[in-house]
């Protein structure tokens, strides 16, 4: 009884990404190779250095907005990092 079930609750990641999920990569990736976006390492490369003191945890990006929201954590408290996927500005923190 219990076998079914663990087999379903383990094939939920392998069937893959949500359509509108995957039509969000495709539009960011074709926007990038178009020289519409900074890569998100070049967004890294940028702002992790000036966040010393702190662990990076990783990124979200908005394809509407074009911003990548860059996630730190330092002496416990959560420090997200607001960036123009365009030109790599820095919109705002959020944080200490």
């Amino acid at each position: 009884m219990l076998a079914p079930l663990l087999l379903i609750a383990l094939a939920g990641p392998v069937m893959g990404e949500p359509p509108q999920r995957r039509s969000e990569q495709r539009d960011a990736l074709e926007a990038r190779r178009n020289g519409h976006l900074l890569p998100r390492r070049e967004i890294e490369g940028r702002v992790i250095p000036t966040m010393r003191g702190a662990q990076y945890l990783g990124f979200d990006f908005d394809l509407d907005s074009a911003v990548y929201t860059l996630k730190f954590l330092r002496d416990g408290e959560v420090i997200w990092v607001e960036v123009d996927g365009r030109s790599g500005q820095i919109l705002g923190r959020s944080g200490r």
